[in-house]
């Protein structure tokens, strides 16, 4: 399996200081018990197994495993998995999270779980349709009748008036990052590809150069719910994924909430 994300693995955390994962956790949360069925409510968060795909340095998961849930994560990054293996040897939470090298789109679990969640625009860097539609596939295999599939994806409107074509630099510590986003104004994915220049302090004082970079795409609406439905969910809400509140055409992420049919 080939990695990746291994250079933006080590500046992963310092780059997305801006996102509270327990704020976002404890939101996540409270929406499971807002939207569960009698068959997830019959196992409570106490017992639930929660599945985070794409889980990455682990934040995230960290996070919902503080609030009681047993909580497998899965990325197929190793560079990633190994930030997420140092949070899990600090944590207070001895074996609340799990974690597996796997690609989701070839996900294979022993058994099934309560809740699976997929956060932070991971499904965008999904490269085509048949992924998003794979990954949806393999969820619905190892969801229990009743549980619940929360993921979130970055908008239109993000990608064509807010990233268009903009450059962001970060002056870490130890390192300075460039980031540049090229925008094609390609419907319906409008892709972003995105570099990631890292120049990181040597001992010497010297600066090394290493290269990161990867592509977004929009998936509309339309094709995922239609692709929930065809892999056994129905839709139950499309929240603003960082108000969690009732979407507006200017919003910058999408939540949406699926139940695994019974």
């Amino acid at each position: 399996m080939a990695d990746t994300y291994g250079v933006f693995a080590d500046y992963y955390d310092r780059l997305t200081r801006n996102v509270n994962y327990e704020a976002r956790a404890k939101e996540i949360h409270r929406l499971i018990g807002a939207y569960a069925s009698d068959a997830l409510q019959a196992c409570d968060a106490d017992r639930g197994l929660l599945l985070d795909l794409a889980c990455g340095t682990g934040a995230f998961s960290e996070e919902m495993a503080k609030l009681g849930w047993d909580v497998i994560g899965v990325d197929r990054s190793e560079d990633m998995l190994m930030q997420a293996y140092e949070k899990r040897a600090e944590s207070p939470l001895e074996g609340a999270v799990q974690y597996l090298r796997q690609d989701m789109r070839k996900l294979d679990l022993y058994g099934t779980v309560s809740v699976t969640l997929c956060m932070l625009d991971s499904i965008n860097h999904l490269p085509a349709p048949s992924d998003v539609r794979q990954v949806f596939s393999r969820v619905g295999l190892f969801t229990n009748p009743g549980g619940l599939f929360l993921f979130d994806v970055n908008t239109a409107y993000k990608h064509r008036q807010v990233l268009k074509d903009q450059c962001f630099v970060y002056d870490l510590p130890d390192c300075f990052c460039v980031w540049q986003n090229q925008t094609e104004d390609a419907p319906p994915h409008y892709p972003v590809q995105i570099r990631l220049d890292f120049f990181s302090r040597q001992q010497d004082q010297r600066y090394c150069r290493m290269t990161e970079t990867f592509t977004e795409q929009i998936y509309p609406h339309e094709m995922l719910t239609a692709w929930l439905e065809e892999s056994g969910f129905s839709l139950l809400t499309v929240l603003d994924g960082d108000s969690f509140s009732a979407p507006t055409d200017t919003a910058q992420r999408l939540l949406y909430i699926a139940r695994k049919d019974t």
